[in-house]
């Protein structure tokens, strides 16, 4: 029965849904530098959507906890510019390299031990002032679209007190209607169209995997691992970090010469899986991350298709969406964060630094606002 709860299903969708829309241009962008034709584009496409997905519902169903993965948003974005200069089959040696780092944190268990250092409240106000980001945005855009997102934050507000867990899926609902009158959903050049693997035989160049590894290696465990892993802890759920830090770095490894540049812990995308929306019963809520895998796979399978679909959708709508889906997380984890009086004043900092966006030596806030805040905490606690 849990396997086709509508809420499951929404939160799956949704998760996927915001995690390509959101970044996929930055995944084309970094395909194109490293000399990708339009072939191997799709491949890249069908070895990430294939490894998330098949990560995604391996790991939620062994751990019946919502586990999802994600590439490295921020991984990408550094591509895009690191690569310049360098071959495919180089590119291809780099992504190998910077995935059996990642096996090696989590066989050698570095990832377990470091987390145990980072206290709750900490791990929490992480998670939200990551999150935050998504709630501002969804009434920034009540100013340029006051129609759908007004509408769409009434209905929630609304369904909230009479159907709480259907509240998302019938917002959704009504937003699509919405566009479709509006006549801003255009599906009539959408094609069904199989995506093909292709083979990209890996040259290992030491300056590549120096100078473009091992900062590929470093964003995604600080940017994307760790808040992913935060993510989970801050909403209850504690599975074993290595196998999974070092399963999908053997991932990375098998699929990179198709494309596969990095598989990761998702972290902003994950939480639309775990909060009260995904499900009313915390334990049952790992099927939204398995509905999410499955949403993945079609999209590595159909790859360019799937991706049309999705971009077919206005900006506002998966934006909105994605931040109505997140706002008990958000509150939840402020919540959490500040309660204590001990911690409260680095929780405080943890939030207010990853909130800011800023980005030093590549890296993102989330890292750094997790760095400040234990070191307010620790200081704090010695004096």
């Amino acid at each position: 029965m849990a396997l086709i709860s509508i809420s499951h299903i929404t939160s799956g969708f949704i998760a996927v849904l915001v995690g390509f829309t959101s970044s996929f241009a930055i995944v084309f962008q970094a395909a194109t530098t490293a000399g990708a034709d339009a072939a191997q584009i799709s491949s890249w496409l069908w070895a990430l959507g294939i490894g998330m997905g098949l990560s995604s519902i391996g790991f939620s169903l062994f751990y019946r906890v919502p586990i999802l993965t994600a590439w490295s948003t921020p991984g990408a974005a550094l591509l895009v510019t690191a690569l310049d200069g360098y071959t495919m089959a180089q590119a291809i040696g780099v992504f190998i390299f910077s995935s059996a780092l990642l096996v090696l944190t989590g066989v050698t268990g570095v990832f377990s031990r470091l987390m145990r250092h980072i206290p709750p409240a900490l791990a929490a106000a992480m998670l939200a002032g990551v999150l935050v980001q998504f709630g501002l945005q969804l009434f920034g855009y009540l100013e340029t679209d006051l129609l759908l997102v007004g509408s769409m934050l009434i209905l929630f507000v609304l369904l909230r007190r009479i159907f709480p867990l259907y509240a998302i899926p019938l917002t959704l609902l009504l937003a699509v209607a919405l566009t479709l009158i509006q006549g801003r959903l255009s599906l009539e050049h959408l094609e069904l169209q199989f995506s093909t693997p292709v083979w990209t035989t890996p040259s290992f160049s030491w300056q590549a995997m120096l100078g473009v590894g091992i900062p590929l290696y470093i964003v995604s465990l600080t940017s994307q691992n760790i808040p992913g892993l935060a993510v989970l802890n801050a909403n209850g759920f504690r599975p074993a970090a290595g196998p999974i830090i070092g399963g999908t770095g053997f991932l990375g490894v098998v699929l990179a010469p198709f494309g596969g540049f990095s598989y990761n812990l998702a972290a902003i995308t994950a939480a639309i899986c775990m909060g009260a929306e995904a499900g009313a019963d915390p334990k049952q809520r790992y099927w939204a991350a398995v509905w999410a895998g499955i949403f993945y796979l079609l999209t590595g399978l159909f790859g360019a298709t799937v991706v049309s679909l999705f971009v077919a959708f206005p900006v506002a709508l998966v934006t909105s969406i994605a931040g109505l889906a997140l706002l008990g997380t958000i509150s939840q984890s402020l919540a959490s964060g500040l309660k204590e009086d001990e911690s409260r004043e680095a929780a405080l900092m943890t939030f207010l630094m990853t909130a800011s966006g800023v980005s030093l030596f590549g890296i993102a806030s989330a890292f750094w606002g997790l760095l400040l805040g234990l070191a307010v905490y620790y200081w704090v606690k010695r004096s």
